[in-house]
């Protein structure tokens, strides 16, 4: 039983939520999430001690809102997977001795696992296995990311990468411009929908020649984000009302544009027929609507999950817990660090010297 449908608790504390999961086989059967968003809010962003804090009050709540959501026992779990990086340090910490406590009291394997490829995983417990090779587009607060997919359980290459702003910060300081609150993604998508996306030509970094020549899937955000922050700043210097509305429809869409039209880039390139996006930024109705438009003429299946799988939580470190033990993986030993920069080839943790 065991081998085809493992049941699996994740825990997941890489920033700001402490997500607990529970998922046998394909199947979620609990996703608890406990968030510290508004602790950080009045700061405009993620205090990693605030979080580091929050994780360790809300760690053993959380596990037990899952169990009991889920309807099993602790003695039931078959293995336990944790976010080992990258992330927080300090977040991922918290996490990683908790996994570790649990799996040692329990008897029970211990798998430390890479954050980027269970945002990958997650999209299993929606659409079932993932076809393989795959282009998975991965856009949150800290990373964005294409990855080519040829085998979930570990072999994952990394594409490109943001080179300085990832797309969700850009969201974040952006809606700071725009006096729009923290997180950033949620109320600029709001705006977004009264506005006029062609209203203001924002920027695409990293869409010129010479940029495709030498950084053809990796993207940048910080040049969009100082250009919206220059044409506020001019409007309002010139006594003019900002029309917050375009502003972020425009800037929705420049952000839209780059990660649509690289994320195909990469699926021809490769000879790929499946996209998936996942991450934070995947939620944004505009990112959505644009992926499954190009998608449809470029004959590319899309796969998303729902919003609320989007952002952290256990459930995709439980998922892909959960594909770790059918793959007969070994699991990490309990010298198992967190590793704040953890590469996204490596998708389980070996033991070894680390933060």
């Amino acid at each position: 039983m065991m081998a085809d449908e493992p049941l699996v608790l994740g825990i997941e504390t890489s920033c700001d939520e402490t997500g607990v999961g529970i998922v046998r086989g394909y199947t979620l059967l609990a996703d608890a999430v406990a968030s510290s968003v508004d602790q950080h809010a009045r700061f405009g962003g993620v205090v990693p001690e605030v979080a580091s804090r929050a994780h360790l009050e809300a760690m053993v709540p959380t596990v037990h809102r899952a169990l009991d959501d889920a309807g099993v026992t602790l003695s039931d779990v078959d293995a336990i997977a944790v976010t080992a990086g990258p992330g927080l340090a300090g977040a991922l910490l918290v996490g990683v001795a908790a996994a570790k406590a649990y799996s040692l009291a329990l008897g029970k394997p211990l798998y430390g696992v890479n954050h980027l490829a269970a945002h990958v995983a997650v999209d299993t417990l929606e659409h079932g296995p993932l076809p393989e090779p795959a282009i998975a587009m991965l856009v949150s607060g800290g990373h964005s990311s294409l990855l080519l997919v040829d085998d979930l359980t570990g072999d994952v290459e990394s594409l490109g990468a943001t080179i300085d702003d990832a797309a969700g910060e850009a969201f974040d300081k952006v809606a700071r411009v725009l006096g729009l609150p923290f997180p950033g993604g949620p109320p600029i998508d709001k705006a977004a929908r009264e506005g006029d996306p062609a209203a203001i030509g924002f920027p695409r970094g990293l869409t010129g020649p010479r940029d495709l020549a030498e950084h053809r899937f990796d993207f940048s955000f910080s040049g969009l984000k100082t250009a919206v922050a220059r044409w506020v700043e001019t409007r309002q210097r010139s006594g003019e009302p900002v029309p917050v509305a375009d502003v972020a429809a425009s800037f929705q869409e420049a952000v839209a544009d780059v990660l649509t039209a690289k994320a195909i880039d990469a699926c021809r390139k490769h000879g790929v027929e499946t996209l998936l996006i996942g991450g934070g930024v995947a939620a944004n109705s505009r990112l959505r609507a644009l992926a499954a438009d190009r998608c449809e003429k470029a004959g590319i299946q899309l796969r998303v999950p729902r919003p609320k799988l989007c952002t952290d939580n256990g459930a995709m470190v439980a998922a892909l817990g959960s594909r770790l033990v059918a793959a007969g993986i070994a699991p990490s030993p309990l010298d198992l660090p967190a590793d704040s920069s953890l590469p996204v080839t490596e998708v389980v943790m070996a033991g070894r010297v680390g933060v």
